[in-house]
């Protein structure tokens, strides 16, 4: 088997392989990018940049990071700068949103949904959560039903929601949606601007540093009341330092959360990456080798979960192999007892292949 990158390799392709190669050079088999996502040269530069700048008195303009980190997810989203939020989590954003519901709500859910998703809108007791199967999720849909919130692709096994049902069904009966696109930013070219709002931490696919989060609301605002507003969402943010803030920031700035700066510092050169390389182009790439990853499954006698569109392949009743799959430098996750294994820009077949013929070495069972 080659050990080339998979993929097509022409027209912007082309240059695919020199860029990433100049970015990563993992020490391992690092296949858990639902986990955490590797960080690229030029951000760790920038980092460290911006922390020994910090440790000598003259501090970078991190603010102005932020900014740019903000304008390269709205690029990669879709939709115009002002619409994006800048944070660090997405369950702060979830539970925004749900307390600008009224009481009695109905919210449906997916069923085991991740956590930061669902659980502020179960804090609130006063709502009515329903979970349904993901795949019935916009047959459900309801008259009464005000809001959908969903992931974009599930954390424990890939499958990817149907968001154009979604959205068709939730616009039909009047309710809003909420989309979680963590565990697709980066691969999945997400049409932000389809959606009442959508939230992703940058941390996994978009190869930023953890602390970087980014929520993207309607025009009018979503009817999202800024509870945790401080200073960073006034209108002029350095005269709203003191006492309560005279004017709310005019776009979806008013929804910041006090920004990791040294992350943010980072995360402008990572999102630019991924707008270099084209998410359509990192898309064809990772899901040719999840392709890959499934025929030797086949060939050990595996079946994965069904999640044939997604880069994240996770595989029934082989968690409990994770720990040996570490110790042979193979990184990979246990999620709800299946051995998820997540591919990104950085793998290559070669990578697809180590993974395999160590599992076919733990199940003593070589492949066809």
């Amino acid at each position: 088997m080659d050990g080339g990158f998979a993929g097509p390799q022409s027209g912007p392709m082309e240059t695919f392989e020199p860029l990433v190669r100049a970015e990563f050079a993992p020490k391992n088999t690092y296949l858990n990018t639902a986990s955490t996502g590797l960080v690229p040269a030029r951000t760790v530069a920038a980092m460290r940049v911006a922390v020994e700048s910090a440790a000598a008195g003259q501090p970078t303009d991190m603010f102005a990071d932020v900014e740019a980190a903000r304008a390269s997810f709205a690029r990669l989203t879709g939709v115009p700068v002002r619409r994006v939020a800048a944070g660090a989590s997405v369950a702060v954003y979830s539970g925004l949103i749900a307390a600008s519901l009224p009481e009695g709500a109905e919210v449906l859910t997916a069923e085991a949904d991740f956590s930061s998703v669902v659980n502020p809108f179960h804090i609130r007791r006063d709502l009515k959560v329903r979970a349904v199967p993901l795949e019935g999720l916009a047959e459900s849909v309801r008259p009464g039903t005000a809001l959908v919130a969903v992931s974009a692709a599930q954390s424990a096994d890939g499958r990817v929601a149907d968001l154009p049902a979604v959205r068709a069904a939730a616009r039909a009966h009047g309710a809003r949606t909420y989309i979680d696109a963590s565990q697709a930013t980066g691969w999945l070219q997400i049409d932000a601007d389809a959606y009442d709002y959508v939230s992703s931490v940058a941390f996994k696919w978009l190869v930023c540093p953890r602390g970087v989060a980014f929520l993207v609301v309607p025009e009018d605002l979503g009817g999202l009341t800024p509870l945790f507003a401080g200073w960073v969402a006034g209108q002029a943010p350095w005269d709203s330092c003191y006492g309560p803030v005279e004017e709310l920031a005019h776009s979806a700035r008013r929804f910041d959360e006090s920004p990791a700066l040294f992350s943010y510092a980072g995360a402008r050169h990572s999102l630019a990456l991924i707008e270099e390389l084209g998410v359509e182009n990192v898309r064809a790439h990772d899901l040719a080798l999840a392709d890959r990853f499934r025929t030797g499954l086949a060939s050990l006698g595996h079946e994965p979960v069904p999640a044939p569109h997604a880069p994240i392949v996770s595989v029934p009743g082989l968690g409990d192999r994770q720990p040996a799959l570490s110790r042979a430098g193979v990184e990979v996750s246990d999620r709800a007892g299946n051995l998820r294994a997540a591919f990104h820009l950085y793998n290559t077949p070669v990578d697809v292949d180590r993974l395999l013929d160590v599992l076919s070495g733990l199940s003593g069972r070589p492949l066809a």
